[in-house]
């Protein structure tokens, strides 16, 4: 199959064509405003690669239903025009986190994929993550009691750039949190309420009600949080008093995003929905 990928010189680009060359396919355009992007050396030298849009747009144009799926790395802001972009070109699309910043955009997406016959899938690895699986697996059909924190410092550069500005990364929640509130609805069932008790550019502090647990949730990027200033980063969940470490937690599980979305059981726009309405209603919450 043939890709095209959108934000190609991006942090999380690299997992994304290491799992089309891993799964066997061909990636023959990106895209990106910056031309720092010669790890394309490394997977797809001969991509063809631009830095306008609109020369990209009309590469793909002339390429239309040649393109199998358009995977999108670029800034969160612009996931929901770009996955406009994609079905519009006779794509299906691969997005990284999130799919969009607010839920209200979740319905012309949907509207979007019906008038096209087009999908969106997301990368959600963590309800693919060995560990992950095996808590659900295991999980008892009572109440549990449940502690999340994920602490994972970051310098002054990143209040600098997009991922520091609410209204371009939808804040700590959902550029830090979106994966881990993801798996909590998943391993714990629906949102029935939440209170915000911190929530500042840097730390985020609550409670989350879920169907089958009450959960404290405490995220931050702030190195002074760390319980030892040795350590890079700190991510644990506890449930009922039994503490699970993922210090190592996303690792290759983009390949397995890919191979599992191939085989038919890729995560959709459904699958998604939940955890961005309660993200939304987080940022909201004054």
């Amino acid at each position: 199959m043939k890709f095209a990928l959108i934000g190609v010189a991006g942090y999380v680009a690299p997992r994304h064509l290491k799992a089309i060359k891993e799964t066997g396919h061909e990636l023959i355009a990106a895209l990106d405003p910056h031309d720092s992007v010669g790890i394309l050396d490394s997977y797809f030298p001969d991509c063809k690669f631009f830095t306008s849009m609109e020369r990209f747009d009309r590469f793909l144009s002339n390429h239309y239903n040649q393109v199998d799926y358009i995977s999108i790395c670029s800034p969160n802001y612009l996931h929901e025009a770009h996955c406009k972009l994609a079905l519009r070109l006779g794509a299906h699309v691969i997005c990284e986190k999130p799919l969009v910043l607010c839920d209200w955009n979740i319905q012309p997406l949907q509207k979007l994929e019906e008038d096209t016959g087009m999908k969106i899938y997301n990368i959600l690895q963590l309800r693919l993550h060995p560990e992950i699986k095996k808590i659900k697996e295991n999980l008892s059909k009572t109440y549990h009691h449940v502690d999340l924190k994920y602490f994972t410092p970051r310098g002054e550069w990143y209040f600098q750039s997009w991922k520091g500005v609410e209204g371009r990364s939808g804040g700590i929640e959902t550029n830090i949190g979106i994966h881990f509130f993801d798996m909590l609805i998943w391993l714990f069932g629906d949102v029935l309420d939440f209170n915000v008790e911190t929530r500042t550019q840097k730390r985020s502090m609550g409670t989350l009600w879920l169907k089958n647990a009450n959960v404290k949730w405490n995220l931050s990027l702030d190195k002074h949080d760390l319980p030892e200033q040795s350590l890079k980063y700190f991510r644990s969940i506890k449930i009922d008093n039994e503490e699970i470490r993922f210090d190592n937690i996303f690792g290759d599980l983009h390949i397995e995003s890919y191979k599992q979305i191939f085989e038919g059981n890729g995560f959709t726009i459904k699958d998604v929905y939940p955890t961005i309405k309660l993200i939304t209603n987080i940022r909201d919450t004054k």
